[in-house]
């Protein structure tokens, strides 16, 4: 809808409509830090209680967990593809537009992707081309660190996500500043072990046919 035609909306309407787009956000916002924590089986309870709305209206927002699930890795794909892309553009060197990336991933819970998408798109059209962009946009960063001899070799962009995804699932207890910097750190560790010149040759990826469908 344009600005020009939501002005034309009446009050009430567009209060209405903003209280819809806030509580879907908050509840996707909610379903994927339960799925990263809880598993995919969270409670959708305890889903609606984190995203501070009842169970009536995470039904009215999605029919049932598989409709829930889909979106969450939509709408986490669709962030990190936005935010690899705003690291190539804006970091000048290789390497920092890396580890911009993972502390980006970090915070959407790029965990949330390791079994639903990474091994599972190719079940749904959508997903799949999610997946392609997804892998399509970390494969530009590591391509330009590699032309730039950032990047050891024999790094793929499945490695780098793979490798996100374990990394950021959270620690045990309650989630905190400190919590989130220890996050950070190993994951620039991480970034910054993978620089040139390697120190031990690994074996070659899997290849494009990974992960398994």
């Amino acid at each position: 809808m344009t600005d020009t035609a939501e002005r034309g909306t009446p009050p009430g309407i567009r209060r209405d409509r903003a209280d819809r787009r806030r509580n879907r956000e908050a509840l996707l916002a909610a379903a994927r830090d339960a799925f990263v924590e809880l598993g995919p089986e969270a409670p959708l309870d305890d889903i609606a209680r984190r995203a501070g709305v009842g169970n009536a209206t995470l039904y009215r927002h999605f029919a049932n967990r598989a409709t829930l699930e889909r979106a969450v890795l939509v709408a986490v794909s669709e962030r990190l593809v936005r935010e690899a892309e705003r690291a190539g553009r804006e970091e000048q060197d290789g390497l920092a537009a890396l580890r911009r990336f993972a502390r980006a991933a970090a915070r959407e819970r790029v965990a949330v992707l390791g079994g639903l998408l990474l091994y599972e798109g190719g079940r749904d059209p959508e997903l799949a081309e999610w997946r392609a962009r997804l892998l399509a946009a970390v494969r530009a960063l590591v391509e330009r660190a590699h032309r730039a001899r950032r990047l050891r070799a024999e790094v793929a962009p499945e490695d780098l996500l793979v490798a996100l995804v374990q990394l950021s699932r959270p620690l045990p207890g309650p989630r905190t500043p400190d919590r989130d910097r220890l996050t950070d750190r190993a994951l620039a560790l991480f970034v910054d072990g993978l620089a040139c010149p390697p120190l031990e040759k690994l074996s070659p990826s899997p290849g494009p046919g990974w992960p398994p469908r």
